[in-house]
């Protein structure tokens, strides 16, 4: 009769006779495919691998030895409540705003008050003292409480028809990765254009790019479709993570991906958060863009496909893979294809919900039916359809979180704008650029770059919007920069900021995380592909919105 081993930390083992249902079973052996991903030829899914860790992890199977050591040892729990350090200096921040800074006279106890608790949010937001949403929702407590803001003012941003259609976007995303629809779109550019390295790259590229409308998040797009691509064609030609092999053809992949990303998001209203943030809180400070996915689409389109051409090929040369060639690269994404067998038929209705959703929000203004309403007949389609179901919408946390913060810090600064905070904040900027004699081109340059470079300071894109959008947009136009043109290129700046660091964006911490690109070079290629994008922008930008008419 088979035996187990039952082990006490100073006694022998003592062997006593397995129960039924605890004895060994037969287990068929796996395919090879399987029993050794590393090894596989067939493209990862995004649910099976998961990215592997930086730091080094103790063996799954050890000693007894040690198992019995480390169950004499009762794990710690983890930290609760918040961090003392960042709360302390969040919390300082606030308080010497309100009680030790002089309150300018044209400035109400009540809007510097307001001001003094929008800045503590914005410091815990960049230190951290507790999440994101636990914070905003204490510093909105605050707020009613010290009778600051009413509590219909306080929540009034829980209507907003812009971060309902972020959250509704959120679970098409969902609908994409369930249905398997975002696998088999990328496999086809790879099967196209996968014969050499840098011809992969610009099919992963062109492909995020058309996805991109229809997923409004980077880090969904990042670790729901694209890195499970990457590391399966990265391993097939034994290019593996946090290993000197990485250079052969992982790093290029990944940091070209990054990289890329920020246009493809750039190109799109619909293709990122924080770009419908951009547009409400632009709304909401008087600059009204008519039919805004077209006119975003039209001032973004030149310099974004110029830049997305651009940035494979210049990674291709400053960090070059040293695999030129992928001559199986297409094989793979065909046996991909062959695998997932024909279009379903909730592929099939996803299809078609997305080109609804996307020609409502091209055209809906002309018929009458807005953005949100347009994402709403969407997502009830799906729902109806059982292509997602309301437990999958229960699920996507990330969403409902976004919800209550994002409603939170819009609705802070939109009592910011009302209080006149913002105003005053930017005629006093303004002042400061005439006594340097700035022309409004002259100050249009140094207000972005300010923007862009203020971002190291967050690790969030949205986080950066809620905080300063509004502030630097009332700054370029009391500069006499052109409203419409200010609106548009500070938002294009949030996007294209999102690659700069490895905590700038959600998509950040997915790709630093896969253990292919070194710290160092995340900082050092963010900074040398932001200045390109400066140029490509500004330069292309420039003469391309000048055509347009935007100045």
């Amino acid at each position: 009769m088979e035996r187990l081993l039952l082990t006490v930390s100073h006694l022998p083992p003592l062997p006593i006779p397995a129960t039924r249902h605890l004895r060994r079973r037969h287990v068929p052996s796996l395919p090879a495919s399987l029993s050794n991903p590393r090894t596989s030829h067939a493209f990862y899914s995004p649910h099976q691998h998961l990215s592997r860790p930086r730091r080094h992890l103790p063996p799954l199977l050890a000693s007894s030895a040690a198992i019995s050591k480390s169950n004499s040892e009762p794990a710690r729990p983890p930290a609760a409540g918040a961090k003392l350090v960042p709360l302390v200096i969040s919390l300082a921040i606030g308080f010497a705003v309100r009680f030790l800074a002089p309150r300018p006279a044209e400035v109400s106890l009540q809007a510097w008050q307001l001001l003094s608790i929008f800045l503590s949010i914005i410091a815990g937001l960049v230190l951290g003292p507790l999440p994101v949403g636990a914070w905003a929702f204490i510093g909105l407590t605050t707020a009613v409480a010290t009778h600051t803001l009413t509590f219909a003012a306080a929540f009034s941003a829980f209507t907003n028809e812009v971060i309902w259609l972020i959250v509704i976007a959120s679970f098409f995303a969902r609908g994409i990765v369930k249905t398997g629809l975002g696998d088999r779109i990328a496999p086809y550019f790879v099967k196209w254009l996968g014969k050499s390295t840098l011809g992969l790259s610009y099919g992963l590229t062109i492909s995020e790019a058309c996805i991109a409308p229809a997923i409004p998040s980077t880090m969904a797009r990042a670790g729901g479709l694209f890195l499970p691509i990457i590391k399966s064609l990265s391993l097939s030609a034994e290019s593996k993570p946090n290993d000197p092999s990485s250079r052969k053809l992982g790093s290029y992949l990944v940091m070209s991906q990054f990289q890329a990303a920020g246009s493809s998001s750039a190109l799109f209203l619909t293709a990122g958060a924080q770009n419908l943030l951009c547009m409400k809180l632009a709304e909401e400070f008087g600059v009204i863009i008519p039919n805004p996915w077209v006119s975003w689409f039209k001032a973004a389109s030149l310099p974004a496909i110029v830049s997305l051409l651009a940035t494979p090929y210049l990674l291709y040369k400053i960090f070059p893979p040293e695999i030129k060639d992928t001559p199986d690269a297409p094989a793979l994404a065909a046996e991909k294809l062959k695998s997932m067998g024909p279009v379903t038929k909730n592929e099939w209705v996803m299809i078609g919900t997305m080109i609804l959703a996307v020609s409502l929000w091209i055209c809906g203004d002309a018929i009458g039916v807005s953005s949100v309403v347009a994402a709403m007949l969407g997502l009830s389609i799906l729902l109806l359809f059982g292509v997602i179901n309301w437990d999958d919408c229960l699920k996507e946390k990330s969403a409902w979180d976004t919800l209550a913060w994002f409603s939170i810090l819009v609705g802070m600064a939109g009592q910011l704008t009302n209080l006149g905070i913002v105003s005053w904040m930017s005629s006093c900027v303004a002042k400061m650029l005439e006594s340097f004699s700035l022309s409004w081109p002259a100050a249009f340059c140094v207000l972005q770059a300010s923007y862009f470079l203020i971002h190291y300071m967050f690790a969030s894109q949205t986080g950066h919007v809620g905080a300063l959008y509004s502030a630097f947009l009332g700054m370029h136009i009391a500069a006499g920069a052109p409203s419409v043109l200010s609106a548009l290129v500070l938002a294009f700046n949030t996007d294209l900021f999102g690659a700069i660091t490895h905590y700038s964006s959600g998509q950040a911490p997915v790709y630093f995380g896969a253990g292919y690109v070194d710290l160092p070079d995340i900082f050092r290629l963010g900074f040398i592909v932001a200045m390109i994008n400066a140029v490509i922008w500004g330069v292309v930008g420039s003469i391309w919105w000048k055509f347009l008419g935007l100045y």
